[in-house]
């Protein structure tokens, strides 16, 4: 067991460092949000109206409910960049060094995973901490709450990005592959947008988001923040993200890469 702690630990660690020697990587994280938080809500506060639905018990303003799919687009940036530097490591030799080690690939990876999700969550409640300088607050129980919510979905984001990145093996492919991910996953969810408001304009358009896993990630975060639990959301983030552990471990799996050759 000293040998998994030990090896959880370096990993983590490296991943915590590398992330204080990028302090550009922090300001993006939190400019991103606030851009979205600060001007576009703005703009479109006017244009959309908002019922009342779980887990809001009145009318709130946009900025509100844009809040937890903003803590969403910062786990799923922190993912995708944590796994480009998997790739960044693949091309300069240092991820064979990591994958060589005499541990379990999968404690290898999830240990990577973890390392990225404590990163994003720091990005999380900083977010949310500005936010709440600026007048969007909420529950205070809501901010504690929200923690293993946004631990899970950031394991689930993590992970898709740890998928991705074992299948591609160029630096300049996997950040094209990032945008062709990112926005539709963004976007094609209840994270600018009620579903309700979704199913007035398409239902095929509600079903697609409804089906997206981001938009469950999304949900679950929502209801945290309100105290609450979304035991659908909760479930379907959780199973996702085995899903998408698991191709990872199977795409970083040596053999196969044998077999390919």
């Amino acid at each position: 067991m000293n040998h998994y702690y030990t090896a959880f630990k370096a990993i983590a660690l490296r991943e915590m460092l590398r992330f204080l020697q990028q302090r550009e990587r922090f300001l993006a994280a939190l400019v991103r949000p606030l851009v979205w938080l600060l001007v576009f809500a703005a703009g479109f506060r006017a244009a959309l109206g908002l019922s009342i639905t779980p887990p809001y018990e009145t009318y709130i303003t946009y900025e509100t409910y844009i809040v937890p799919g903003l803590c969403g687009m910062i786990l799923l940036f922190n993912g995708m960049q944590s796994s480009l530097s998997l790739v960044y490591d693949r091309e300069m030799g240092s991820m064979r060094l990591l994958l060589t080690a005499p541990l379990p690939r999968w404690f290898l990876l999830f240990s990577k995973l973890c390392g990225a999700t404590f990163i994003g969550l720091l990005q999380c409640y900083a977010f949310l901490s500005i936010a709440g300088a600026f007048g969007i607050s909420m529950p205070t129980v809501g901010y504690l709450a929200a923690l293993p919510a946004l631990l899970l979905a950031g394991i689930m984001l993590g992970a898709l990005g740890l998928a991705l990145s074992s299948f591609i093996k160029q630096l300049e492919n996997f950040a094209g592959v990032m945008n062709f991910v990112i926005f539709p996953m963004f976007f094609l969810s209840s994270a600018l947008y009620p579903l309700w408001k979704m199913a007035e304009s398409s239902e095929l358009l509600h079903d697609i988001c409804a089906l997206n896993p981001f938009t469950h990630a999304v949900e679950l975060i929502r209801f945290a923040l309100y105290a609450e639990i979304n035991l659908m959301a909760a479930v379907s983030v959780f199973l996702t993200a085995i899903v998408f552990l698991s191709i990872a471990i199977w795409g970083y799996d040596p053999s196969r890469g044998m077999k390919r050759k």
